[in-house]
């Protein structure tokens, strides 16, 4: 004969037997206690953040291109060296070499400008990727692992924009065109997601280990993982946005050196680089991670 089951056999709460109320939190699994303090702090956020709000993501795009308005200034008052580079170092020929400048500059200045007003991103996005390409041909740094890591994740930067301004097209056009959008969109975000972390993979790998290194190491690739999987995703990609801004500013302060140091330039070039890259961040933290994400599915079930 089968035995009687008591309510707990079938995953209901048995009544306390003092009659107070039962404690679920025993059983809480750590994922759900990990969303529950994030979700406390999120909401922090929100409220500390919300006058900034309507600004994020102008204030995400201009980040994302501001180090291609930075190369082109660079380009500009740096032209004699420039061409002396290209020609004598990489045996491109004085023709190729100014054009090759040009356009770069050209290309840069239109299509950040088209990032920050807004308008036709898709072609502006396209543009700036060809630049990082053709100028890692170019200047024969595509062999370099850390400006590939970095430039990988400018490339998620411009993912995201791409993905914000279908976002925020107009909702008139309805039926299979605005489905086909929205499955872009998608796809967009999950690879912006994925490509904004390589960033901090190469500072990870890179430079000389510490204690306080290894913390930051720890505790960003943790936040790298939860952005890339979308679990709190806007907290996590928040979290990378305060650790690579320390860092910058403590690491990359290039107007503390002087004219002719022989690091101000580089050390100029990963700041604005990085200023691009928590820009992407931004835009991650102010549309959310996508259907492709663990918060996502949550909503789901």
């Amino acid at each position: 004969m089968a035995q009687m089951r008591g309510p707990g056999s079938y995953g209901i709460a048995a009544p306390s037997p003092f009659g107070g109320p039962t404690d679920d939190k025993s059983a809480q699994s750590p994922l759900e206690a990990i969303r529950e303090q994030t979700s406390k702090i999120e909401d922090l956020m929100d409220t500390v953040s919300e006058p900034i709000k309507p600004y994020l993501p102008a204030i995400g795009r201009f980040l994302i291109v501001v180090t291609f308005i930075e190369d082109a200034i660079r380009i500009i008052t740096q032209w004699t060296d420039q061409l002396l580079y290209l020609h004598d170092y990489r045996h491109i020929p004085s023709g190729l070499t100014h054009l090759f400048l040009i356009l770069n500059v050209i290309a840069m200045v239109t299509c950040s400008t088209l990032v920050i007003i807004r308008k036709h991103s898709e072609y502006a996005v396209g543009g700036l990727i060809a630049v990082v390409i053709t100028q890692a041909l170019g200047y024969g740094l595509i062999f370099d692992l850390n400006f590939f890591l970095r430039n990988l994740s400018v490339m998620g930067g411009l993912l995201m924009v791409l993905s914000d301004s279908w976002v925020r097209k107009t909702k008139a056009f309805a039926g299979l065109p605005q489905l086909e959008e929205k499955d872009r969109k998608m796809y967009f975000q999950l690879a912006g997601r994925v490509l904004l972390i390589f960033l901090f993979i190469g500072f990870v790998f890179s430079g000389q280990w510490s204690i306080w290194r290894v913390l930051v190491s720890l505790v960003g690739l943790v936040a790298c993982v939860m952005v890339v999987v979308g679990f709190k995703a806007k907290f996590s990609a928040t979290l990378l946005v305060v650790i690579l801004s320390v860092f910058n500013v403590l690491v990359n302060n290039f107007w503390t050196l002087h004219e002719h140091h022989p690091h101000k330039d580089f050390a100029k070039y990963d700041f604005f680089q990085i200023l691009s890259i928590v820009g992407g961040l931004l835009l991650l933290v102010n549309s959310g991670p996508g259907q492709f994400s663990i918060d996502e599915k949550k909503k789901v079930y």
